[in-house]
């Protein structure tokens, strides 16, 4: 965001009537954090996590324990930039970082999320083709087209709460695990014992999962996510600007953030369980997509779960496909000063809506040409492994900096909890380059 949110009179957020307002009172403390987290769970996400679940079985639970604390580290990290400076991450970059470091990191990211838009919106179409039959182009067309009018036609408060209510899709993976008798101590002792390796294969799954995770573009979603929580409240401030109003707003963030992030992990653990006790179980070893991991599913687990594992792939394409043309919008409109809200009409930000449209529209345009998918998706995880380190880092200076933050800088305990993420993950592109060749 370039445009500072208008001063008003602070109000900390009062708290809601007992008893009743309660339960209303943390469930509306859940918004940009749970929404992040859901869209990490993407088509693209799913075919990592079974694949995962199919090769090793329960020995990649490991990596969804190890993430969980750094992805809330970076993520809260992210989210507080946005709610303390009122600004988004490019915004905040162009202010205080070279010209071509700005247009670099955007400019990789708008690639990368064009071409996993491409790879999710594939996958909704051979998941909706499977269950409905039909053509899976048209279906991928279809959601593509459906994903862009929903941003442009819905005002952000609406259109939060359609995409809170396509968080529930996630839930498919919770039941198709239930439904299953899974070995738990074998669960437990493979997730404190894992059976590490290292060989390409192993190493190459280890750093796809974290690449899956751990992505860009969910730090410039939450923090423009938070940026448009503080316009659309007319009571909110810049919290370096309104200390009054820091300290619900911090507790909140945590909580939205701790929530969303356990969330998108315990989906990514049912996804991997499921497919390692039914797929992998059954010498099923190779998964190429998420939508053959559904087929692969029915002869095993039958229809039910298979039913459930394909609606859940076409609920959270339709969550993460405008969370990825919407961060790339965040980001490019911010480096180039545009006007950036999903509150604002396409009339008042016309060229903010139309990176989203376009982002969206080449990215479903690429499921009807000859590119593979499953090379779109490996590109995408290498572009996403190539930015998301310098973005961190980024990050970090951003969030220990008091002309971004004022008095307000990140934690000793968030500081040192973010650094770890970042040398993690360089780690984690150092091997996934030492496995290209």
């Amino acid at each position: 965001m370039d445009t500072d949110v208008p001063a008003q009179a602070p109000d900390a957020a009062a708290p809601p009537p007992a008893a009743k307002g309660a339960a209303k009172g943390w469930l509306s403390k859940l918004g940009p954090g749970l929404i992040t987290g859901a869209a990490d769970d993407d088509p693209s996400g799913i075919a990592t996590y079974s694949q995962a679940g199919a090769q090793f079985g329960y020995g990649m639970v490991w990596t969804l324990i190890l993430t969980y604390p750094l992805m809330v580290g970076i993520q809260a990290i992210s989210a507080q930039i946005g709610r303390v400076s009122g600004h988004g991450l490019a915004t905040n970059i162009r202010r205080h970082f070279p010209a071509w470091l700005l247009y670099a990191l955007v400019g990789l990211l708008l690639l990368a999320n064009t071409i996993n838009i491409a790879a999710d919106v594939a996958a909704m179409g051979q998941a909706a083709s499977m269950v409905l039959g039909g053509g899976a182009h048209w279906y991928a067309a279809g959601a593509g087209v459906l994903s862009a009018v929903l941003q442009v036609m819905l005002p952000y408060r609406s259109y939060v709460r359609v995409l809170k209510w396509l968080t529930l899709a996630l839930l498919a993976y919770v039941v198709t695990a239930l439904t299953l008798k899974l070995p738990w101590l074998q669960i437990l002792h493979a997730a404190v014992l894992p059976p590490l390796a290292w060989n390409k294969d192993y190493i190459t799954t280890v750093v796809a999962i974290f690449g899956t995770t751990i992505s860009p573009y969910l730090f410039f979603w939450q923090a423009s996510q938070e940026v448009e929580d503080l316009r659309a409240d007319p009571d909110a401030q810049p919290l370096k600007r309104a200390h009054d109003q820091a300290a619900g707003q911090l507790m909140r963030i945590k909580i939205d953030t701790f929530t969303g992030m356990g969330f998108s992990n315990l989906v990514a653990m049912c996804i991997m369980l499921t497919t390692a006790a039914t797929l992998g179980a059954h010498g099923i070893t190779h998964i190429s997509s998420s939508a053959q991991a559904a087929e692969a599913l029915r002869p095993i687990a039958g229809d039910f779960a298979f039913a459930l594992f394909s609606m859940g792939i076409i609920g959270t394409g339709l969550l993460a496909v405008p969370v990825l043309a919407g961060s790339a919008a965040y980001a490019i409109a911010g480096a180039m000063r545009w006007k950036n809200s999903l509150e604002l009409q396409l009339a008042g930000a016309r060229k903010f809506y139309a990176i989203i449209i376009g982002a969206t529209l080449v990215g479903t345009a690429l499921c009807f040409t000859h590119i593979d998918p499953i090379q779109a998706l490996f590109w995408s995880a290498v572009l996403n492994g190539v930015i998301a380190v310098p973005v961190m880092v980024v990050v970090m200076l951003l969030a220990s900096r008091s002309s971004v933050m004022g008095k307000l800088v990140i934690s000793r305990r968030l500081r040192v909890l973010g650094w770890l993420c970042t040398g993690v993950m360089a780690v984690a592109v150092v091997a996934m380059f030492s496995t290209l060749g």
